[in-house]
């Protein structure tokens, strides 16, 4: 039986910005990204001497919001990979999800990279991190990150990447509301010429790298915060609750709405979440991380639990 497991970890934005939008209705933007320790785990599975007329896929998972079907990413990502290449195949995905789902984490995302590197690696296609990639690219604008990880700034419409050096030695509290959001609407509720603050993501970057968090506050901008906040005004409390606790910044990731502060230890994010841990359902510490999807060598007996510490009920 063929057999491969992964990790497939979170994102964040440590800046998000709109700066156009093409005629086929994707977004320009600009976005620093930043891997987190926090992951899926996901195991793919041939079955045994399986030779079908077209390929099967069967998903499962331990999440009853998870979408057990076509609709699934990773069902999208398998099927994508059985079709360009012809393998007429039976297979099984398992989904461990400690991702938050709808909350701007990409927790979607990074599941269907995992199966696009696992594929590869299972069945010995030779695809280039450039192929992956371009394949990514056909499923989401966000998945070619999570296959590569790390920080990087994104541009196009998320899928030209350039990988900057790993930040250290930080931390954050994530808080995930009671609600999710779509990412579609969000983007559809942007207007353009009603962005007032456009992130400086070099400016970000180089506080973050040189560990100046005090100053960092200013400069993490996702512009859909606005959009995100009409409808849910929760999402800036929460920013403001983060401050309150300790946190030297705090932003909205992705197109929300989970919430995230900056900490510059493990000691200070562990104070600040036990202020949250009976008001949320669904708060974590986790520090950063320096990788996207990761083969797990020795199968699913030898996952590494996740880094982050979750109080979620």
């Amino acid at each position: 039986m063929a057999k491969i497991s992964l990790r497939a970890p979170a994102k964040i934005n440590w800046t998000l910005d709109v700066i156009g939008k093409q005629l086929d209705g994707y977004h320009q933007v600009e976005m620093l990204m930043q891997s987190i320790a926090l992951w899926d785990e996901v195991v793919l599975t041939e079955y045994p001497g399986s030779k079908l007329e077209s390929p099967e896929i069967h998903i499962r998972g331990n999440s009853s919001k998870m979408p057990l079907d076509e609709s699934n990413l990773a069902v999208k990502a398998a099927s994508l990979i059985m079709q360009r290449f012809e393998i007429f195949s039976g297979l099984e995905i398992e989904i461990i999800k400690n991702i938050p789902m709808e909350a701007g984490l990409a927790g979607g995302s990074t599941d269907a990279a995992a199966v696009l590197t696992g594929l590869n690696s299972l069945w010995k296609l030779g695809l280039s991190l450039s192929d992956l990639n371009e394949l990514g690219t056909q499923l989401g604008a966000d998945v070619p990150f999570c296959i590569t990880g790390g920080t990087a700034i994104a541009r196009g419409i998320g899928n030209e990447l350039h990988s900057l050096p790993p930040l250290k030695g930080i931390w954050l509290v994530l808080l995930k509301p009671p609600f999710g959001m779509s990412t579609a609407d969000v983007y559809q509720g942007l207007s353009l010429k009603s962005i007032k603050t456009h992130p400086n993501w070099n400016k970000a970057y180089e506080l973050l790298q040189a560990g100046q968090l005090s100053e960092l506050q200013q400069n993490l901008v996702n512009v859909l915060e606005s959009v995100a906040a009409v409808h849910h005004p929760e999402i800036g409390k929460l920013k403001e609750a983060l401050i309150r606790a300790g946190a030297a910044a705090s932003a909205m990731t992705g197109s929300g709405p989970a919430v995230f502060g900056v900490f510059s230890s493990s000691a200070d994010a562990h104070k600040a979440a036990l202020k949250f841990k009976l008001l949320y359902e669904q708060v974590y510490i986790i520090p950063i991380h320096d990788k996207g999807v990761e083969i797990v060598e020795g199968g699913d007996d030898t996952f590494d639990k996740n880094q982050c510490s979750c109080f979620s009920r």
